[in-house]
């Protein structure tokens, strides 16, 4: 029973507020609309302004009046006292030149020839000492015969007498080599037969 009596009484204020909220709207919508300010000053925009043309102030690069200097005077010409030639002849100064008689030079008077000469030796490398030989302490001599051939080079190595067989091998190739000058006879070179050498075996005692 309340319930229907809030309706009843709810009802008219609920239309009588939403006439006033009418009325309201209503009177808004009819005033008068504002003016709008008027529109500023035209603005332009040059997008190729023209630059004012600015005269530079030249200087005066002109020099200064030079002033004139007067030029220092020449040096002093200094006198040179010329020479005197001599009035007498050379020979009469140094004397006389003596003559003599030049030498007479024939080609069956020089020889260009080279004597004779043995066989010589330019490279002579001593043996190794034989590690078997050094390991026993044995000591000793080897004497070798060899030939030297035009060239120098020797050859026909043989072996004439070692105190050990131990001292072969190393002897042979030490002579193997040697390098040596070749014999001269009427100056061409020829081949050394029968050169003999010998070698000593001996431990440092060190």
């Amino acid at each position: 029973m309340a319930s229907i009596m809030r309706l009843i009484i709810g009802i008219p204020i609920a239309a009588v507020i939403t006439f006033g909220l009418f009325m309201l709207m209503q009177r808004l919508i009819l005033t008068d609309q504002v003016e709008m300010e008027s529109a500023g000053e035209e603005l332009r925009i040059d997008i190729r302004p023209q630059v004012e043309e600015i005269r530079a102030r030249q200087r005066d690069l002109r020099p200064d009046e030079v002033q004139r200097v007067q030029p220092p005077p020449p040096p002093p010409q200094i006198e040179r006292q010329r020479a005197e030639q001599p009035s007498e002849s050379l020979t009469t100064i140094a004397g006389s030149i003596p003559a003599f008689e030049a030498p007479q030079l024939r080609s069956d008077s020089v020889s260009f020839s080279i004597s004779d000469r043995d066989a010589q030796p330019l490279v002579r490398i001593e043996p190794q000492y034989p590690p078997r030989a050094q390991e026993r302490g044995v000591e000793g001599t080897c004497n070798v015969r060899f030939d030297v051939t035009p060239d120098g080079t020797p050859t026909n190595i043989r072996i004439l007498q070692c105190s050990s067989t131990l001292f072969e091998s190393a002897s042979r190739r030490a002579v193997e080599r040697w390098r040596y000058q070749p014999r001269i006879v009427d100056g061409r070179p020829v081949a050394r037969v029968g050169v003999e050498t010998q070698f000593l075996f001996q431990l440092d005692q060190n």
